[in-house]
């Protein structure tokens, strides 16, 4: 089994397959390194297809201090696994916990990217929602704590934005909550508490989002209403930055329509690497 070993001196669990430009995928809350099988199986065809297990989900190694779930350390975590195998630049894919990460090495790591994708991205953001936001982490990190990861992948994770996999895929949602009833309880709780529960909003980051040069790809549910406004506000406010709202689609964009992410996803590298996803022409823009 391989692992990379972090700056702070942790193992990182990866999985890889195929070759060609690098495509790197990091994983949501709810997922880990299996959510993206679908993604590893269709782009190994043609790219070197990396998803990695992030800190506090095993394989991968838990710390036990909350300040390790600081959401700096799994930006870093990134450019960790990408030196681990020896790339300079990847397309970085990312899905909600995921895709504000990822949104975060496209600013602290611009060098280290080809293209960005952020699918599900900023939930909790919106400042009306912000405190709810906090609150309710920390009562879920408790229950993780209480409760275990099989009793929160019936409640937790099956939450507004699951509901339309169940609806429309009761055999992938069945997949899902059985590995997400296999997560390390006391890893969930942490990252709960340390990532999710205080990270800042992505509003907070307007100004360096809007300087961001990289090509970017934004992906969204028509039914993951957390993250609809956050995705509009990453359209408008990153130049070279394409939307793609899946219809009848929640939150698991790439477990619900697994084809429809996957061609999406395949067109825009394909776009990028014949340079051919340019910024938006300044004549579009509504005056």
């Amino acid at each position: 089994m391989p692992f990379a070993i972090t700056r702070d001196k942790l193992r990182l669990h990866y999985e890889e397959a195929g070759s060609g430009t690098p495509i790197l995928f990091l994983h949501e809350f709810g997922g880990d390194h299996r959510s993206w099988e679908a993604q590893l199986r269709y782009f190994s065809r043609r790219h070197r297809s990396i998803a990695h297990t992030a800190r506090g989900y095993a394989p991968s190694d838990v710390p036990t201090s909350v300040e390790a779930y600081d959401y700096t350390h799994f930006v870093n975590d990134v450019a960790d696994v990408l030196d681990h195998l020896q790339i300079a630049k990847a397309h970085v894919v990312g899905l909600s916990m995921g895709g504000y990460t990822a949104l975060h090495v496209g600013l602290m790591y611009p060098e280290r990217v080809l293209s960005l994708t952020l699918a599900g991205t900023g939930s909790g953001s919106e400042r009306d929602r912000q405190q709810e936001f906090r609150k309710g982490a920390e009562q879920t990190a408790q229950q993780f704590e209480t409760l275990g990861a099989a009793h929160m992948a019936s409640t937790f994770g099956l939450g507004p934005g699951r509901v339309p996999l169940q609806v429309k895929d009761p055999r992938g949602y069945a997949e899902f909550a059985a590995q997400f009833a296999e997560h390390d309880a006391r890893g969930s709780a942490l990252v709960m508490r340390g990532f999710q529960g205080r990270r800042p909003s992505i509003y907070d980051f307007e100004e360096g989002i809007a300087r961001l040069a990289l090509p970017v790809l934004v992906v969204v549910g028509d039914e993951d209403d957390a993250c609809i406004e956050p995705s509009l506000f990453l359209k408008r406010k990153i130049a070279a930055s394409g939307l793609a709202m899946f219809p009848k689609t929640g939150h698991g964009v790439n477990l619900e329509e697994p084809d429809l992410f996957n061609r999406t996803l395949s067109d825009f590298i394909a776009l990028v690497e014949a340079g051919r996803w340019p910024p938006r022409d300044p004549r579009s823009l509504r005056k």
